[in-house]
């Protein structure tokens, strides 16, 4: 198959999905966007909820396998948008849209170069695509869900926005809850333990804290102190502050071992973490598939933004068109020439690194 085809077809598909509503838990017209490709492609495929996937051809269970995954929901559009989110046009080759960078360039790119593949005979890897849902929410209906439907994954490429460079790394998260906790009062009458009070040497330790393990790739463990809450009368001292803490973690600890920590060494008087699933990814360094991207001249980094990868348990990268500043952003776009150009990388990293 030629890639210009498929080149054209995945855009005319990006175009679909950017104005076929896709909300994470709402994901159901993009899916069918999904189930149509391979139909007309004649490719068998499987759908769990609201996840489409497919395997190759020549699917052979002695070989290791290689997951191409990136999702389809999005966001909800932020008030700044001045175009119609749900709307795609192409204006001075950006194609504008909800999605359209974060991540459908990459979902359409992987699917186009998944499609390209289908069909080869001599591949050293079984090649799996998934098209995820709930990415946007980390929900349990997303990728987590799929995992047990699907063969066994050995290595994995997850589309998400990075200029075509190799996210050889990516952060993981604990979100914590933290309590301290004082005497309540009147404000009129003396009190030596104000909650208030002592947290403001709490946030003072917070700001002062780090964890001892650097990540060449990764850096230092993130932790910042983001919500705070305490009282609801003016006259009556409060017996708890709430905080929210929210850490981003390297390749060093696991979310666990940060959980342990914080445990033990936090001057609060509860610590809880919300979820300790999100760990950090990566790939080693000498993984045929960095070393190809790496020959084709692709740039290496440590990517500090969450993405499916905190669901995988095997070894992963993160690669895909369009820029991470973009996502999110009112009157999101993608170049036309970054998927055309990424299908073809994609094409060019796989065969470099799978081929016989």
């Amino acid at each position: 198959m030629k890639i210009g085809n498929l080149q054209q077809e995945a855009l005319d598909l990006l175009k679909n999905l950017i104005e076929t509503q896709s909300f994470s838990g709402e994901e159901k017209g993009t899916a069918e966007l999904l189930e149509n490709w391979f139909k007309k492609k004649n490719i068998p495929f499987y759908r769990h909820l609201n996840n489409v996937w497919a395997s190759n051809k020549k699917f052979d269970k002695t070989k290791p396998t290689l997951l191409l995954n990136s999702h389809h929901d999005t966001v909800k559009p932020n008030s700044g948008y001045t175009r119609d989110p749900f709307k795609a046009e192409i204006e001075d080759g950006k194609l504008y849209g909800l999605g359209s960078n974060d991540a459908g360039g990459c979902l359409v790119s992987l699917l186009a170069t998944f499609t390209y593949f289908y069909a080869a005979e001599d591949l050293e890897y079984n090649i799996i695509f998934a098209g995820s849902a709930e990415e946007e929410t980390n929900g349990k209906n997303g990728i987590s869900s799929l995992l047990s439907k699907m063969p066994n994954i050995d290595v994995a490429i997850v589309g998400e926005p990075t200029l075509m460079n190799l996210a050889i790394a990516e952060k993981g998260l604990v979100v914590f809850d933290a309590v301290v906790k004082g005497t309540p009062s009147h404000a009129a009458h003396p009190n030596d333990n104000n909650a208030i009070y002592k947290t403001a040497k709490v946030l003072q330790w917070f700001e002062n804290f780090s964890f001892s393990e650097e990540s060449e790739a990764l850096g230092e463990v993130k932790l910042t102190v983001t919500q705070i809450n305490a009282g609801n009368q003016h006259n009556v001292v409060p017996g708890n502050v709430d905080l929210v803490i929210d850490v981003r973690v390297n390749d060093r600890y696991s979310n666990a071992e940060i959980a342990e920590i914080l445990h033990k060494k936090a001057p609060v008087d509860e610590i809880t973490p919300r979820s300790l699933r999100l760990n950090s990814s990566s790939i080693p360094q000498d993984h045929d598939l960095v070393k190809a991207g790496v020959a084709l001249g692709m740039e290496t980094y440590g990517s500090p933004t969450l993405s499916d990868q905190a669901m995988l348990k095997c070894p992963s990268l993160k690669l895909g068109p369009g820029d991470s500043t973009r996502s999110h952003s009112a009157d999101e776009f993608i170049y036309v020439k970054e998927v055309e150009e990424g299908i073809e990388k994609y094409v060019k990293l796989l065969e470099k690194a799978l081929k016989k």
